[in-house]
């Protein structure tokens, strides 16, 4: 019996991550190798999809948020992963983005495979996401509460790091969490103030 081909799936978007590091975090410019500011990780994520596919089936406009906590370097595993599926998404939809944001879809989120120890499973919530010029807003109703704003640099625009080999992206924002906190899965986690992200991306696998 021939070997089923894998899936072909793109996602261009929105990435965004707010976390409880010291500004900035530093696992953009260690590809996930330094230590948490705390030693232990503690984030959530948002993917906004402008455009996307797995296979035939249509991504655009869905949002996907992931609950993160790591036990100390991002690259040396270990995650408790639970996964937020827009309640938009229809039952194909949402069986494509769990393949693919549990690393089981290859492509640049494939490593996530290797990374996580306790998959908690993926639940269905409506999902807000909204953006002005500098910052982004981030709605799961009584779990997940994210405002995150760039740090202003000196021309009055945000500060970037570009040119980096970081997976996400290789230009990400520097930004901070002006209100940001996460309740669920036996966790309350106000990361306020802290360490934040934003990126476009541009994923391809598998």
């Amino acid at each position: 019996m021939a070997e089923k081909k894998p899936t072909a799936w793109r996602i261009k978007g929105d990435f965004l991550l707010s976390c409880n590091c010291d500004v900035f975090c530093p696992c953009v410019i260690s590809l996930g190798r330094a230590n948490p500011t705390y030693g232990k990780c503690f984030s959530w994520w948002l993917i906004h999809v402008e455009e996307g596919n797995y296979g035939r089936v249509k991504l655009d406009g869905l949002s996907i948020g992931i609950f993160l906590e790591v036990p100390g370097p991002l690259a040396e595993g270990g995650w408790t992963v639970g996964l937020y599926i827009d309640d938009q998404a229809s039952r194909r939809a949402s069986e494509a983005l769990t393949q693919i944001f549990s690393g089981q879809a290859g492509g640049p989120t494939g490593w996530f495979s290797l990374m996580i120890a306790n998959f908690l499973g993926s639940k269905s919530v409506p999902i807000t996401y909204s953006k002005a010029e500098n910052s982004w807003h981030v709605s799961i109703p009584r779990i997940i509460d994210g405002g995150v704003e760039a740090i202003e640099g000196a021309d009055g625009g945000p500060v970037l790091l570009q040119n980096s080999r970081y997976w996400v992206a290789p230009d990400v924002v520097v930004a901070r969490g002006t209100k940001s906190r996460i309740r669920d899965f036996g966790r309350n986690w106000e990361l306020s103030g802290q360490s934040a992200e934003f990126a476009q991306v541009d994923w391809q696998g598998p």
